[in-house]
């Protein structure tokens, strides 16, 4: 058997054809979902990057794992302690170990575990090729490593490859000479003019004002990116730059297919595409990243191409990121480790049987510190600490009517955001009951002065508020964060 895992950073399903996307993104993904099973509603349990990529290859939520964030010590899974022997636990435990014991070779083609200092990522791997730009890759400087890979190796049985793309996540890099393939369709219809005004009005970083972080650069190098959101047309031109990255990679994507059915193994090869998070792209007045436990940031594609399975079908039911390992295991033979959170889903592929959870818990507590509880048509964002942003304490949206969170409605229907608290303190309970360390780290976070990339910045951004003619906003953001 030979696996090939497409993990395509910061992509959001709803920018994708398959998924009924308007523009023509995709078409080698969307060539996969036909052939496979494409699953509407799957989330990553912890964003953004390092969080969700740790629940994923450990098989734990990030408050068992203990990485919930992007610096400090929840930027590093919970010491073993005293009963760590030569190895760890967690290293007979990874994901890899789990495909390695299955008599897998397991290769990783990513930046991924230099870019956050996450040496745990390779735990399992039997080779890693590290393509050495932090993330800032191109798609024309990680495919030719994937199709030299595929031509040494391809015919060999038992090979998981995982291979990562970078081009959706801002900043967008599609090179210039790419062209602009979108300039003459729509965008998106959701976003007015009107919305855009009322982001200007408020106020925090990513905001319409000052998207790039906290500031508005004169010498931005990245030319697909707008440094302000002052119109719509803007709104566009970013639009433009996160689907030419989509489309740009997407044609990556079609040379390692055309690689494989050239080594004569394309049809026996299972295929998966996901993400590690999406992107927000004006919801929440969030624009560019992926800063929020909502809907947008938390929701990532997932299509399945599995020879002898289902075949052309859409999945419906709730699944996190994390239930693929114990899906693999079931399919593949192998024991599930206890420690493992996640649920498999083996009979929705084999059969199309619904397999997922009743509601899922989603956390982010690298931009802000969030948890969401996602349950029939509704998410409830619960905020702990708002990352200098309008956040309300709690925010509640129908995610079927309203996908891109344009409408609070936690004041209208007041008993749907005390049953989503429910749900969530429901959630926690279980999870510190079978934690190892009884350490809730998104607490941990908060007492080290928020999340990284807005810890120690409230006197930078309000002297920048106050300098663009909205200092009540400082005024406001010092006195919720004990200010000046």
């Amino acid at each position: 058997m030979r696996i090939l895992y497409l993990d395509l950073d910061t992509l959001r399903p709803d920018h994708l054809g398959c998924y009924g996307y308007h523009r023509n993104t995709s078409p080698n993904i969307d060539r996969i979902a036909s052939q496979g099973v494409r699953f509407e509603n799957y989330y990553t349990s912890d964003a953004p990057c390092l969080p969700s990529r740790s629940a994923l290859y450990a098989c734990r939520f990030g408050i068992h794992t203990g990485v919930v964030g992007h610096g400090g010590t929840a930027a590093d899974p919970f010491i073993q302690g005293e009963s760590r022997l030569f190895r760890t636990a967690a290293s007979s435990t990874a994901w890899m170990s789990m495909l390695r014991k299955a008599g897998f070779r397991t290769v990783s083609i990513s930046p991924f575990a230099e870019r956050h200092s996450a040496w745990w990522f390779y735990t399992g791997f039997n080779e890693m090729i590290n393509t050495g730009k932090g993330g800032l890759e191109s798609a024309e400087e990680v495919t030719p490593h994937a199709l030299g890979w595929i031509k040494r190796n391809a015919k060999q049985d038992n090979w998981f490859l995982q291979l990562n793309l970078w081009d959706p996540h801002t900043p967008y890099r599609a090179p210039m000479e790419y062209g602009e393939p979108f300039e003459n369709d729509p965008p998106p219809a959701w976003m007015t003019e009107e919305i855009i005004q009322k982001h200007r009005e408020s106020y925090g970083p990513h905001s319409a004002c000052e998207p790039i972080h906290y500031d508005e650069p004169a010498d931005y190098k990245w030319p697909r990116v707008p440094t302000s959101i002052r119109t719509h047309r803007d709104w566009v031109r970013w639009i433009n730059g996160y689907d030419t990255g989509i489309r740009y990679m997407d044609d990556h994507i079609g040379q390692v297919l055309n690689a494989l059915a050239d080594e004569g193994v394309l049809d026996d090869t299972v295929i998966m595409v996901s993400s590690d998070h999406g992107e927000n792209l004006g919801e929440l007045n969030v624009y560019g990243d992926h800063q929020t436990a909502d809907h947008i940031c938390s929701r990532i594609p997932m299509i399945i191409r599995w020879p002898g399975m289902q075949s052309g079908a859409v999945d419906r039911a709730f699944h996190y990121n994390l239930d693929l390992p114990p899906t693999m295991a079931e399919l593949l033979g192998q024991e599930t480790p206890k420690v493992w959170d996640g649920k498999s889903y083996a009979a929705t592929l084999r059969d199309g049987t619904a397999s997922g959870h009743d509601y899922l818990v989603v956390s982010q507590c690298a931009w802000s510190c969030q948890r969401a509880v996602r349950f029939g048509p509704w998410i409830m964002i619960r905020t702990y600490h708002d990352g200098l942003k309008e956040f309300p304490p709690e925010m509640l949206f129908n995610v079927e009517e309203d996908p891109h969170e344009t409408t609070n409605l936690a004041d209208k229907h007041p008993d749907i955001v005390k049953y989503a608290e429910g749900l969530l303190h429901e959630w926690q309970a279980e999870m510190m009951a079978t934690s190892e360390t009884n350490v809730d780290p998104l607490w941990t976070v908060i007492r080290e002065g928020g999340p990284l990339h807005t810890r120690g910045a409230l006197d930078e951004y309000c002297k920048r508020l106050r300098a663009t003619g909205r200092g009540h906003h400082a005024d406001k953001l010092e006195k919720q964060h004990g200010g000046k």
